[in-house]
């Protein structure tokens, strides 16, 4: 658009510009300014900033103005006068400047000379008034001639000229220096292929331009705050900055529904959007901008195997917002050149290759590492599995006993399901098509001599190369409260912001890990509004089979009411009679809706705090306390304190946000002095279950009353989408605890159970708060594998008490003891030799008070020497030395917890570990047929006798032709003594399911006898499954009256047939469920004392046997054969212990709250 000429008038007021509106000429090629004259008739409006020098300048113009203040500026100005926000004159600024009372003023940052940019102006204008009166003004003398254009090729420039007063004694009014635009010829450039379809082409020929239209808008960003000092930019240029209020202005902008704005605020994601096709001169855009995300690791690099002169390829896939736009690949911590895809593909292999790989993603948000993967590179001729097996012994029968090798063990051998080369496969993939482990190849059958009977066992002669095992990993477990156990009933579980189950009316919940699963972070959520919302990240078995979690919730803090228009000051706390730690202080008018409204009135205000003070919630603790740090590495944190905040409105319960708000840390509380300098504010990713940074905070003092003056760590925050924070320092001294879990007291390398749940509670150090028991720092939780576990902990050099660390163990619900350590320290039992037990200071939960439980161990986390010999074998491990520790031998030093042994025994002939899905092996005789679907039976057996009796099932092929007469294994269980009763008990007896085999051809109904030990008569068979039996033929003989045997069932029947069956993915899982089943003698329900006449299937009455005569479990526990190391157990022990192990073990819970926990009875 041409424009008009203009007068610049100097010397009106000494630091402004002014300009006064010009006429044209007729024929429009040349304008002759009008004098200005000064009377009462005009004023001068305010002063008005509407543009900042951003993109290509700044743009005061008219038009823009009147949107914003349409009833402060008259529709034609007489005049425009100019000054920087500095009160510089423009004159004096030097730069070039251009003004128009109809238009307005700008100045282009191009026409500035290099490296320059506009000032930013502000401008007022002349406009008439209501009341006028008459003026005499002085006379001026001619204008001077006009002064050359000083624009250059393709810019717009001023041409000026001047006059002078010629009345001494009176002003002239007007303006002595006037200017006029002038443009310069064109300059020669390339041919532009751009066309508008509205508008010209810029000269960059790389937008379209409408000098008619105006773009407004706003920018708000995560939570509806408001967003000053966004970036708004186009074809990657600057074109603005968002004001105080978010607000921007955009002159020449087309709305062509082709032209796109790129937004950007640090801590969001950038934004592009689009302009709206619009035929209105004046367009208004809001935009909304969500939190950047940090980089997050979906999938690794997977391990892999390979024979020399073979491709493989490593992959790693890593999303965020912005996306990563660099990948690094190392091998044994060394950068790999030349590699910067997130795909690593090594082509004939070698073997100085082999070792971990891992790659490295990194954005403008900051940088993550995978885990890393092995890559072993064997020889072109090598076995990639061991043909000859591992030792593995496995516990016989009671009256098994093995003469030759004088023991009740006896070796089977089994083969490692480590990954393994396969077929030949040439193919370049992320993940191989078929996965290949080494397993079972050969086996032989072997007969033992036993008491009266030959046991057939089925003994591994060769391992293989074979396709792994099909598995399935579950999670599953209870969401209870963490003072009382109160089940968090119908809540939502969330993974990745999508709801993918609920719990149950107990706080029951399960949920089947979807494949390829790195870190499974689950976040529960109350729909009562009782609980606080809780974010974990659980461990889970990645070979397979499930885990119990029990999930502790934290209960919402009683809601406050609070004015949203007064300063608040909301104190955190959680210890009765101790000072509250956090202060949380709320200016007026920081309350937000969430479309961005200010909100006005009162705020139903709920701030939980989790009080690291008190040991109890250290298993509610949020997600596991880790952050990415800046070269990408998971670091872990130590907690002062984490806040979850609800604010809601308090008439319509709306969530509200809150901007600034203040947090004020007692810095009394930090015992540290290191720690003071490294507080910082963090927000849990409930998406990643990773903490992210919100801001640090500063050593302040302050008056709490009159006197006292009080040190706090202060900083500032918003409360926006994110309700959970943190107050944390990062933690460097780290190492690892060797943990192993065992079936017994035996403590042997293949009694040892995986899939437990080891927990460790780093507590603050020994210089800490002077509250008794100290706080606890950070809680930490692993799963068991075929080598135990190594957790991760706090630890120290210099000082082996400055770190201390609680250490239990869970599994199914059922807390597994720890080792004693009273009366003394037996080191071959705790599994750590002297003098390093002795500075661990190894101590069980009781060994202060035998009253206590026994389900804990404290240590001193005493960081090894390298240069004590003692100390380098475990059981703790410097941080670097982590695969050392997880590929430690057995005889290295660890620490041990062992299952409460039960009366309660299982053989299979064909070996299978159910803590290891992957050991299932395809066998005819295999007693679970199906590696993800086992199904377990049991039938309940009534015992009428004044003791308590061994039951026996022997379970054998009984229709199929592969298996007819052999036997599939045997199952003990001691019966359990009526509660009400003194002479009646009963017996919860496993069988082998009937059912399709491995193959799935042909269906086997399983032979199974029940036989009680000693003088029993069957007394009475269930009507409802003797029926049944008579139904389905073929009919087992029963002509022993001492003994039951069947044909077993292909149907579950259920409780009313004394017949309890369930399936599941997991082996453990299912036999819990019915066993607690049949304790209850109920279908549906589950009970922790047996009910002896419920759901009853067969009535045995037994006489006394005679009293020298041992029972079958006591034989075999004083067998000296048996134990690997003796250990005492008095008989009221033994019989309590009895008692617990044969429940079920979702009924011997214990509580986890706190390690030194008095025991109490168990009621029904």
């Amino acid at each position: 658009m041409p424009l008009s000429p203009f007068l610049l008038i100097l010397g009106i007021t000494a630091a402004s510009v002014v300009v006064a509106q010009g006429s044209r000429r007729k024929d429009d090629k040349e304008s002759s300014p009008a004098v200005y004259h000064s009377d009462e008739n005009y004023e001068w409006t305010t002063w008005f900033n509407v543009d900042h020098p951003g993109g290509r300048g700044d743009y005061e113009q008219l038009e823009a103005i009147r949107f914003y203040y349409r009833a402060r500026v008259c529709e034609t100005p007489r005049a425009i006068e100019a000054r920087t926000t500095e009160w510089v004159p423009a004159r004096e600024t030097g730069e070039k400047v251009h003004a128009d009372p109809t238009v307005g003023f700008w100045c282009l940052n191009e026409e500035q000379g290099p490296g320059r940019n506009c000032s930013n102006y502000a401008v007022r204008f002349f406009c008439p008034k209501v009341d006028t009166s008459p003026i005499f003004p002085g006379t001026w003398g001619p204008w001077t001639d006009w002064s050359s254009c000083p624009a250059l090729c393709g810019q717009v420039g001023v041409q000026v000229r001047s006059r002078k007063c010629q009345s001494p004694s009176v002003s002239c009014i007007g303006p002595k220096v006037e200017g006029k635009a002038c443009s310069a010829p064109e300059c020669p450039k390339a041919e532009c292929s751009l066309q508008c379809l509205t508008g010209r082409v810029n000269a960059e020929c790389d937008t379209c331009m409408c000098e008619e239209h105006i773009l407004l808008g706003s920018v708000r960003g995560a939570g509806g705050l408001t967003a000053e000092g966004a970036t708004i930019l186009c074809n990657g240029k600057l074109q603005t900055l968002t004001d105080h209020n978010g607000h921007f202005r955009i002159p020449g902008i087309c709305p062509d529904g082709n032209t796109t704005l790129t937004v950007s605020l640090s801590g969001h994601a950038t934004l592009s959007v689009v302009v709206p096709n619009s035929t209105e001169r004046t367009s208004v855009l809001s935009i909304q901008l969500k939190r950047a995300e940090k980089l997050r690791v979906l999938s690794n690099p997977e391990s892999k195997t390979k024979r020399q002169g073979q491709t493989v390829a490593f992959c790693c896939k890593v999303a965020g917002m912005p996306e990563p736009d660099k990948y690094q690949w190392f091998h044994n911590n060394s950068l790999i050149e030349k590699q910067s895809e997130n795909m690593l593909v090594l082509k004939d292999l070698r073997p100085e290759q082999a070792g971990e790989y891992f790659c490295k993603a990194s954005a403008s948000s900051g940088a993550i590492k995978t885990k890393s993967a092995t890559l072993k590179v064997l020889g072109r001729n090598e076995n990639s599995c061991n043909p000859k097996p591992e030792s593995h012994l496995i516990r016989l029968p009671h009256d098994c006993h093995q003469n030759d090798t004088n023991s009740f063990y006896y070796d089977v051998g089994k083969c490692p399901s480590s990954p393994c080369v396969g077929q030949l496969d040439n193919g370049i993939r992320c993940k191989d098509k078929v996965a290949y482990c080494c397993g079972v190849e050969k086996m032989e059958e072997r007969q033992l001599t036993c008491q009266g009977y030959q046991l057939p066992t089925m003994v591994v002669t060769q391992c293989g190369c074979q396709k792994c095992v099909d598995t399935k990993t579950i999670v599953h477990g209870r969401a209870i409260a963490a003072d009382n156990g109160e089940p968090m009933r119908f809540g939502h579980i969330f993974m990745s912001g999508v709801r993918i189950s609920r719990t149950g009316y107990k706080g029951t919940f399960s949920i089947q890990v979807p494949p390829d699963t790195e870190r499974l972070v689950l976040t529960f959520v109350d729909n009562m509004q009782t609980f606080v919302n809780t974010t974990k990240v659980l461990p889970f078995n990645t070979k397979g089979g499930a885990v119990y979690h029990e999930i502790k919730l934290l209960r919402k803090k009683a809601p406050v009411t609070i004015s949203s228009t007064e300063t608040n000051t909301l104190e955190l706390g959680g210890v009765e009679g101790q000072e509250a730690m956090v202060q949380i202080q709320i200016p007026p008018h920081s309350f937000y809706k969430e479309n961005g409204e200010v909100f006005t009135g009162n705020v139903s205000a709920s701030v939980t705090f989790l009080d690291p003070r008190d040991i109890s919630t250290a298993a509610a603790a949020q997600s596991d306390l880790n952050f990415i740090g800046d070269e990408g590495d998971t670091l872990p944190l130590r907690t002062y304190g984490m806040f979850s905040v609800d604010f809601r409105g308090e008439e319509n319960n709306e969530p509200l946000n809150a901007g600034e708000v203040k947090v004020l840390l007692d810095s009394a509380q930090v015992t540290m002095p290191e720690h003071l300098k490294t507080m910082k504010l963090w927000s849990l990713n409930p998406d990643t279950g990773l903490w992210e940074e919100e801001g640090s905070l500063q050593v302040e003092k302050k008056r709490r009353g009159k006197r006292e003056e009080r040190t706090f760590l202060i900083g500032n925050m918003e409360i926006r989408e994110r309700r959970l924070f943190n107050l944390d320092v990062p933690e460097d001294r780290r190492c690892y605890v060797k943990v192993r879990a065992f079936r017994s007291e035996r403590f042997m390398p293949s009694e040892q159970v995986e899939g437990v749940v080891v927990s460790l509670i780093n507590m603050e150090p020994k210089a800490g708060y002077s509250t008794n028991p100290r706080a606890w720092g950070r809680f930490d939780s692993v799963i068991t594998g075929s080598n135990g576990a190594c957790l991760p902990a706090f630890c120290d050099e210099q000082k082996s008490d400055a770190y201390s660390a609680y250490v239990m163990a869970n599994l199914g619900g059922e807390e597994l003891d720890a080792v004693a350590s009273a009366p003394k320290l037996i080191t071959h039992l705790i599994g750590v030799p002297q003098p390093y037990l002795g500075k661990l200071n190894y101590k069980r939960s009781d060994h202060e008070d035998p009253r206590l439980k026994k389900t804990a161990f404290s240590i001193n986390v005493a960081k090894p020497s390298p240069n004590r010999a003692e100390e380098v074998n475990g059981p703790v491990y410097a941080f670097e030395k982590l695969k050392e520790c997880e590929e430690a031998p057995f005889s290295a030093a660890h620490f041990r917890f062992s299952r409460v042994e039960g009366d309660r025994y299982d053989y299979n002939t064909v070996p299978f570990n159910e803590d290891d899905p992957m050991s299932w092996t395809e066998d005819y005789l295999s007693w679970w047929p199906k590696p993800m679907e086992y199904r377990a039976c049991y039938i309940k057996v009534k015992i009428s006798s004044p003791h308590e009796i061994n039951v026996r099932s022997r379970n054998m092929g009984g229709t199929h032709p592969k298996t007819v007469g052999q036997l599939y294994g045997l199952r003990d269980t001691r019966s359990i003594r009526d509660m009400d009763q003194a002479t009646v008990s009963a017996v919860c007896m496993e069988f082998k399911c009937s059912g399709m085999l491995y193959d799935q051809e042909r269906v086997d109904r399983t032979l199974v006898k029940v036989i009680p030990q000693g003088s029993c008569k069957r007394d009475h068979v269930n009507t409802m499954l003797q029926e049944y039996l008579v139904n389905h033929l073929p009919l087992a003989v029963n002509n022993d009256t001492n003994e039951f045997t069947m044909l077993a069932p292909l149907d579950p029947l259920g409780h009313n047939y004394g017949i309890y069956t369930v399936t599941d993915q997991d082996p453990r899982t299912a036999k819990e469920i019915a066993l607690g089943r049949c304790f209850d003698g109920t279908s549906d329900g589950t009970s922790r004392v047996m009910k002896s006449n419920e759901g009853v299937a067969l009535t045995f009455t037994c006489g006394d046997r005679d009293v020298s005569r041992q029972s079958v479990f006591q034989t075999q526990q004083s067998s000296a054969g048996l134990t690997v190391t003796s250990v005492s157990k008095g008989e009221g022990r033994q019989n309590r212990r009895r008692q617990r192990a044969n429940a079920p073990r979702s009924s011997r819970r214990r509580s986890t709250r706190h390690p030194t926990e008095r025991r109490t009875p168990h009621t029904s």
